[in-house]
């Protein structure tokens, strides 16, 4: 298991906690300051920069993943009902279709968050590097 795969579990680890984004990634910090070089945590920025998509659809499903499986979700539970009220057996694909898609809709929201959680992590360590005593409180 490559560097970036370690990550991005510690990552889906932190967004099972409920907490804050900026506590989410202190934790994530310390855990990546401690067992990843500097080196591969440049490494790992630039291939997760590379490898996050642009496109208006992954960002909304990034930041709203739950609202956009929810139609799906609807078109499971309407399937099951018709299927059941109805003795429709064909009704159940929808059930079956619409279950699949709302899972794989919230699993890929889950991925794009875990991958800007990673990243905003190693930009928050790289902004720590260039600011040492920022979060030292004056005296």
């Amino acid at each position: 298991m490559g560097q970036l795969e370690r990550l991005l579990l510690m990552a889906e680890d932190e967004l099972t906690q409920y907490s804050t984004n900026a506590r989410k990634i202190e934790k994530l910090r310390q855990k990546i300051g401690l067992s990843v070089s500097m080196a591969e945590q440049r490494q790992i920025k630039e291939t997760l920069l590379a490898e996050m998509p642009t496109d208006a659809i992954s960002k909304l499903v990034e930041t709203q993943r739950q609202a956009v499986a929810l139609p799906f979700w609807g078109i499971a539970g309407l399937g099951l009902l018709l299927g059941i009220s109805l003795f429709q057996p064909l009704d159940f694909v929808a059930t079956v279709a619409g279950g699949a898609i709302a899972l794989k809709v919230q699993q890929w929201g889950w991925k794009l968050q875990a991958r800007r959680l990673v990243l905003q992590t190693l930009e928050d360590i790289e902004a720590r590097i260039r600011q040492p005593n920022s979060d030292q409180p004056a005296r």
